[in-house]
């Protein structure tokens, strides 16, 4: 489902992302850790089209996220980091909205709404204002949003941050059971490593190139430890910690990038 080779990104003299090569086969759930400033938000960003490699290559779905960047968008959907919905819209003004930059056909559309809205616990809910919506149910909808142009792969980032435990517990039941019935592909950014340990493959990168790969039993194993805290600590002699306001930033401005390209 992806394949990156050698890729690099500089930022003037920073490189953010140097050499890095990996691939997440379809059907698998891949995280991807590191400290602030490690180049994984660069890396995702690249392979979501919303910025260029400055060399290497990476294929999304089986399209080059460089000479290709259309059919990679429609082949995806995100989850942003940040609330990317309009609170002044309901929840099915905003799918509908959606729907309509990926030029969907409505009628066929509205059943998978009605579906994924079902599977989500929101039905119920499709005509109140979304500014009304709990941070739980607000996450829901961007699922619900992400799935709608049925993606082959869906990146995660962060997806539950800045929520209470049990509300997190429930966003993931509900992306798990998706995942299952979709055959979806999951890549996930996160610095809960609870969730982390879900996943089939971890990829831990540092200051811009990938350090370790494998799976979480397998870490700990080899490293003698109990848990993927201990596992990142000593790989990288870091903390996970959370995005400082200056990277929210410019996740902000990317998403709003995206949804530019998408009109």
């Amino acid at each position: 489902m992806i394949k990156v080779q050698n890729l690099a990104k500089s930022f003037g003299p920073l490189w953010a992302v140097e050499d890095v090569s990996f691939s997440v086969e379809k059907g698998e759930f891949f995280g991807f850790l590191g400290p602030n400033g490690a180049g994984k938000t660069t890396t995702i960003n690249i392979l979501c089209t919303l910025l260029s490699p400055t060399r290497g290559e990476a294929t999304v779905a089986g399209y080059d996220v460089v000479r290709e960047p259309n059919q990679v968008r429609r082949s995806i959907g995100i989850i942003f980091q940040d609330p990317s919905l309009d609170e002044r819209l309901t929840a099915f003004e905003n799918l509908r909205f959606h729907a309509m930059l990926y030029h969907l056909p409505w009628r066929e559309t509205k059943e998978r709404m009605e579906s994924l809205l079902s599977m989500v616990g929101l039905s119920g809910r499709r005509n109140d204002l979304v500014k009304y919506f709990s941070g739980g149910m607000k996450r829901r909808l961007e699922i619900v949003r992400g799935l709608l142009h049925s993606p082959q792969l869906l990146f995660l980032d962060e997806p539950t941050l800045g929520l209470d435990p049990q509300t997190r517990k429930y966003i993931w039941t509900y992306v798990r059971d998706l995942q299952k019935k979709e055959g979806l592909t999951l890549f996930m950014t996160t610095h809960y490593m609870e969730e982390a340990d879900q996943c089939d493959r971890i990829a831990i990168i540092d200051a811009g190139k990938i350090i370790a790969l494998d799976t979480p039993t397998a870490f700990k194993r080899s490293l003698g430890v109990g848990s993927l805290e201990e596992v990142f600590l000593k790989l990288t002699g870091r903390e996970i910690r959370e995005e400082d306001a200056s990277e929210k930033d410019q996740l902000r401005d990317l998403h709003r990038k995206w949804i530019g390209r998408m009109r």
